[in-house]
Formats: structure tokens, sequence, C-alpha cells
């Protein structure tokens, strides 16, 4: 089958094989049929370095298709339904699962280190355990959520991943309240999720922040009330807040000098919500009077700090009552040949998610 694999940690090109096979079929595994993913910015970020993924390895890890076969003990599941691609799936058993926190479980972590494809030379790995530029993948059965008929693959794949990361660091982790001042910094597909979540909360100023004009403009249309970029930052601080700083400001970039920006904007016994995924030696410094004296909340948020399965029905339910706009997301649509085109697009921030159609 077609895959597109990353043979060495560092290039910046993959190449699209045809010689790829999915294994590890068995008892408590699916084999999906990919029909559509979406290019998440953490695909970038594994290719690069800054999140550790063993190569060589195929990215995509936001992804919806179909079931074509299930093995022994899968219960749910059947041939021909559809499904999207959860890569963080809850065991069920562990500490954070058993206290209500299974976005935190790390069961689906441990699948990354397991390879899910092979090569007539040797082991591929998947992206997170999942792997979805890729026509096939075999994933454990909580990997394959069931989505209704309604909702296209494009959409199901956005919602596996980025969605579900900005919708759900706005309403499960920041708890944005009604009335309230918010800057989200990085306008890609995880920043406007993050913008229409507190527009959905009922914020009534959003700033959006990027420094590609592009995406800042795209920022207008699904719900910041105004678009900067970096530079103006500041002035935008002192318009909308008179000084004081933003009731929330939202860290979507995974740097430590937007991560500190976004601290310095954040009002006395504010809230940061960290949302961009970062590399493990870019260190985040404050220091301990302002920590102490200052009183802003820090709250990291992963994979949007809910029950990710409860996130993925109410993203569907806002989408199907028109509060938020998911189709208008998806700016460029490709077939697999062309994924480093998508690169390309999203490295220079034209894009803000690509759809790769399999």
């Amino acid at each position: 089958m077609r895959a597109a694999v990353l043979h060495e940690i560092g290039q910046e090109k993959l190449e699209v094989l045809d010689d790829v096979e999915a294994v590890g079929f068995g008892p408590g595994k699916v084999r999906l049929r990919i029909r559509a993913t979406g290019l998440c910015h953490s695909d970038v970020s594994a290719m690069s370095g800054v999140l550790p993924q063993p190569a060589p390895f195929i990215p995509g890890h936001e992804g919806a298709g179909e079931v074509l076969d299930v093995g022994d003990g899968v219960t749910g599941l059947s041939a021909g339904d559809r499904v999207l691609v959860c890569w963080l799936p809850a065991c069920g058993a562990c500490p954070s699962c058993k206290r209500g926190q299974t976005h935190l479980c790390l069961a689906g972590f441990m699948n990354a280190g397991t390879p899910n494809f092979k090569r007539s030379g040797g082991d591929v790995f998947g992206f997170a355990g999942t792997g979805t530029f890729t026509e096939e993948v075999v994933v454990g059965a909580g990997c394959a959520v069931p989505i209704p008929d309604d909702v296209p693959f494009e959409i199901a794949a956005l919602i596996g991943c980025g969605v579900t990361t900005g919708l759900g660091a706005a309403i499960n982790t920041a708890r944005v309240e009604a009335g309230s001042s918010v800057a989200v910094i990085g306008c890609g597909g995880v920043g406007i999720s993050t913008i229409q979540g507190a527009r959905v909360q009922g914020a009534a100023q959003i700033v959006a922040v990027d420094p590609v004009a592009s995406r800042r403009e795209a920022a207008l249309r699904f719900g910041a009330t105004e678009a900067v970029s970096p530079d103006e930052f500041a002035d935008a601080k002192h318009r909308v807040t008179a000084g004081e700083g933003f009731d929330y400001v939202f860290e979507v970039v995974g740097k430590s000098a937007t991560a500190r920006t976004a601290y310095e904007h954040t009002r006395r016994g504010g809230t940061l919500c960290i949302v961009g995924a970062g590399a493990m030696d870019d260190n985040f410094q404050v220091n301990m009077f302002e920590l102490f004296f200052d009183e802003k909340r820090i709250l990291p948020s992963m994979y949007g700090g809910g029950d990710v399965l409860r996130s993925y029905e109410r993203a569907i339910a806002l989408w199907r009552a028109g509060r938020i706009d998911l189709e208008s997301m998806i700016t460029h649509r490709v077939r697999l040949d062309g994924i480093n085109d998508a690169l390309d697009q999203m490295r220079t921030g034209e894009s803000l998610r690509t759809c790769i159609e399999l």
C-alpha cells in the first residue's frame, strides 16, 4: 500500500512509497482504511525532532476512515463502520483514568514505541502510535471512535486532534468566562479552534496574534474581534485592557519565548493557557517573586484537557448547530503525492489545515 515515510529525523521531505505494509493485526486491534487526514503542526515537530518519535516513521495522527476488519475480543466495532482516529486512547484502568483525567493516560504513548508498519528494509513506526499518512493502518480498538453518518471524513479528521485541542483549551482547561478578554498567540488550525472555543464561551474581546497576515485575516472570520502582528500585541493590550492585561492568554506556538510574552500580557490573577507542544530542552522561566505576587494561573492543556470522547461529541454538536465553522478551516486539499507541498504551506503559514484525501 501507499504511505508517506520520513526516513530520518531532521529531513524536511517525505517519500511516498508503495511497498509499505500495516502490521500488528490481532486480538484487540482494528484495521482501518484511511479516507482523510489533516496535516497538524505536531507532525512537522516530530519530523524535525522537537517531539520525540522513533524513525523511520509515517507521520499523521489526525485521521478518519472506515473499519476494514476487527480482531478477536473487539466489541462495538465492525467492518464498514465510519470512525475517527483517536491518537490518545484511554485505557480506563490507570490512575489517571480512574481520576477522570483520561487525557493524561499514557497507554497511547506506549504504542508509539511499537512499529505498526514494515517494508522490505525493516520496521516503520507510526507517529503517536497511529500514522495516518497512509492508505491503511492497524491500531488498538480504542483508537477507532465511531462517528455519525452525517459527519464527513475530513471534518471528523479535524475533530480527531486540532479542533478538540483548541476548543478544549478554551472550554475545559481555561474555562473562559462570558464577557472576558482573550488573546490567542498562534493562529493555525489549533489557534483558530481556540478562538472559536472562546467565542462559544462568550468572550467579549478576542485578540488574535500571528505574524502571517493571511492567518490574521482568517482569525477575524472565525470570531476574533481584532487581529494583530506580534509587534502590535503590546499596543493591543493597552487599548483593549487599559494596560492591565488580558483575562486569558493562550499560547498555541509551543515556544518558551512566546509563552513568556503570553505571561507578560496576562493580567494579575488571570490565566495563561499553554496549548502548543514544544521541545524538552526549551525552558520557560518565571521568577519566584512574580509567580507569587502576580498570582497568574499557568495551565497547560493537553489534547483539550478533558475526556476526549465527550469532547468529540461536543464538537460535533456545536458544528451541527452552526456554532463553530469547521469546513472553512480546510484551506487546502491534496492527494498523498502532494504531501510535501502541503508541508511547505504549513511551514510558511499559508494554510490553516490541509486535508489529505486518500
